[in-house]
């Protein structure tokens, strides 16, 4: 995934664009971040984009659980039978 050109612009200038240039643009592609004293506060995505971060964040959860749960293994494993005697 290639990481697009991104605009920035004040909330004066994002203003005066109007909202739905702001989102025409977003919506074929643009990214737009929008920042108040030269700080980013905020970004004008696509819902395309939107859904692939989405992704990204839940694939690197499953991930960081994976790694967690593959550094905390000492190797040992149950058999159902074992966990019902234990635990009734």
């Amino acid at each position: 995934m290639a990481v697009p050109d991104r605009e920035e612009l004040s909330v004066t200038a994002a203003s005066a664009r109007g909202v739905a240039r702001l989102v025409a643009d977003a919506a074929h592609g643009e990214e737009v971040v929008v920042t108040r004293h030269h700080r980013p506060v905020a970004a004008v995505i696509g819902v395309e984009h939107l859904r692939e971060l989405d992704e990204l964040a839940a694939d690197l959860r499953d991930l960081a659980l994976v790694i967690a749960r593959t550094a905390d293994d000492g190797g040992r494993r149950y058999g159902i039978d074992d966990v019902t005697a234990a635990f009734g």
